[in-house]
């Protein structure tokens, strides 16, 4: 089965350190859901463990992501297969880029990617709607992770006065 998905977001960061956060192992490992391990191989090759419920399959999807036609800070390919076990396959690519907008960055996707096995017996439309689940939870984590940590940081309690 055959699934494309697209989507923008307005981060309020430069495309350098949105860049950066998109090539950190750290960082993404904490953002994409269900992922339990994201292990940098090289600079374009990660492996990864996640994961993942969609209707009443759970498996554990294990597999390999590779980053392509990299330019930074403007964007690049990122493609991955995995292997769910008896819960079947997955692969795909998503074309990722960064333009500068209104003193940020617009991080837009697009993504084609395919299933079989049981996954791909559970119909299109709940696939599609736990995919889109998924990428939305992903960015939600990602617009917190580049906002850089000075910019978080509490206002100091005010003190006794004299």
């Amino acid at each position: 089965m055959a699934m494309t998905m697209s989507g923008e977001y307005q981060l309020a960061v430069s495309r350098e350190i949105v860049w950066g956060k998109l090539n950190d192992a750290e960082t993404l490992k904490a953002c994409i859901p269900g992922c339990e391990q994201l292990d940098k191989v090289s600079d374009t090759e990660f492996q990864a463990v996640a994961v993942t419920k969609i209707g009443p399959v759970k498996t554990k999807f294990k597999g390999k992501v590779t980053l392509s036609d990299l330019d930074p800070p403007n964007g690049y390919k990122i493609s991955g297969e995995g292997d769910g076990g008896v819960a079947g396959f997955a692969k795909g690519g998503a074309t990722v880029t960064l333009l500068p907008k209104d003193g940020g960055t617009l991080l837009s996707y697009a993504v084609e990617a395919h299933i079989g096995g049981k996954l791909a017996q559970l119909g299109q439309r709940l696939v599609n709607g736990v995919a889109k689940k998924l990428a939305d939870e992903f960015f939600q984590k990602f617009s917190v992770a580049v906002i850089p940590q000075s910019s978080v940081s509490s206002q100091p309690a005010p003190g006794p006065t004299a």
